[in-house]
């Protein structure tokens, strides 16, 4: 049976590298797999591990809303991006971030349609008074929803990652009545668990505190989002977990909703869980353009380090040909990345080697297009959001 990648290899024969490719069968096989393991809590797709227009509306459809139950809106991270998503039909749209971009505030007060589909994100009321000042004198009553801290805590140590100031029932319940008298509209909260969905299961440490943290934050998860209830009436959105936490999360009643994005692609990070096999669908191709060395070639470009804390886990990684290692002193370089082992003395100049980024959407920023092979070999070009003109 043939790889996705040399799938990917043999459709894209013809094109000059650098570039960005995905296996489409690969793509939704992976989202077969996120419906499966939310078992039945539909799924919110994180815009921001995506990046790109084609791979959301593969997911949700044309109207980038999702309607079959499974699939169901968009996470995005900017504010700016949310209004054009709406513009190309997304109706259910929730940030998963604070905004203080006061021309996009504005902006969303302007659009009706904007403010049915958008929900902001708060943590404080700082972030209220911002925006009911760029909304100006205009009416509207914007959807908000909570972002309560999910990580564990255990004495002075803190497991995860530094998000919101809000943690127990009474910040939240707090932020929830300033909110509406500011002429906001509570919809929903968020619990995002980093240090489970974002944690590789490496060690039986890790895992240990990883089902202690799950067990700690179905108990505070639950006595918040029933403060809040007790505040502002029902609540559309609890939304909860990541691509690597969504057993966890949605195995709770209370959460209405998870979300996911990486686990489209698959990229390196998520190599090493325990919960799902990783099927990698987004690779990227480098051309050899020197041999410095018989047991070294070096490639065009590859600097595509990811975001977190500088380290190993974040250089991409060589995969094809197999048995090739970036060089320890030099890693992957801005314009220059040499690659050692077994393979390299093999390839020849203006050879291709292919990579995989350490994280999902980031390499989108690297790209302005990714070719889309399909699972018959067929090949179409789409525009990533960077090849849409947009950088947010």
């Amino acid at each position: 049976m043939t790889s996705p990648l040399d799938r990917l290899d043999t459709a894209t024969a013809d094109l000059d590298p650098p570039f960005a490719a995905a296996d489409l069968g690969t793509v939704r096989r992976n989202a077969a797999d996120l419906i499966r393991r939310a078992g039945g809590t539909p799924v919110r797709v994180a815009s921001k591990s995506v990046r790109c227009r084609a791979i959301l509306e593969e997911v949700l459809g044309a109207d980038l809303t999702g309607s079959n139950g499974a699939f169901r809106g968009i996470m995005a991270y900017s504010l700016r991006e949310a209004l054009w998503l709406v513009e190309r039909g997304a109706r259910d749209v929730l940030l998963g971030y604070p905004t203080v971009d006061r021309g996009a505030l504005a902006e969303l007060a302007s659009r009706p349609e904007a403010l049915d589909a958008i929900t902001l994100m708060i943590d404080s009321t700082a972030q209220l008074g911002l925006a009911r000042d760029a909304f100006g004198s205009g009416r509207v009553r914007p959807r908000v929803c909570l972002d309560i801290d999910a990580s564990l805590r255990i004495g002075p140590v803190h497991l995860g990652v530094r998000r919101s100031p809000l943690r127990g029932p009474d910040d939240a319940a707090q932020l929830a009545r300033c909110a509406t008298t500011a002429g906001f509209s509570v919809v929903g909260v968020m619990f995002y668990e980093a240090q489970i969905a974002g944690l590789p299961d490496s060690s039986l440490p890790v895992r240990l505190v990883k089902r202690a943290s799950a067990q700690e934050l179905a108990t505070r998860r639950r006595i918040v989002v029933d403060a809040l209830r007790a505040t502002v009436g029902d609540l559309e959105i609890v939304n909860s977990g990541g691509t690597g936490s969504l057993e966890v999360s949605s195995a709770d009643p209370v959460v209405t909703e998870v979300t996911a994005g990486s686990g489209l692609y698959v990229p390196t990070l998520f190599d090493r869980y325990r919960a799902f096999t990783p099927h990698p669908a987004l690779f990227f191709a480098l051309p050899a353009v020197r041999k410095p060395a018989p047991a070294v070639t070096t490639l065009f470009g590859g600097g595509y380090i990811a975001s977190g804390p500088a380290g190993a886990s974040r250089v991409p990684k060589p995969v094809h040909p197999a048995g090739l290692r970036l060089l320890r002193n030099e890693g992957a370089g801005e314009v220059q990345t040499p690659v050692t082992g077994r393979a390299a003395s093999d390839i020849p100049i203006g050879g291709r080697v292919w990579l995989r980024h350490a994280k999902a959407g980031e390499l989108c920023e690297r790209f302005t297009h990714l070719h889309l092979v399909d699972e018959d070999g067929s090949r179409h070009t789409v525009p990533t959001y960077r090849g849409e003109g947009h950088c947010w």
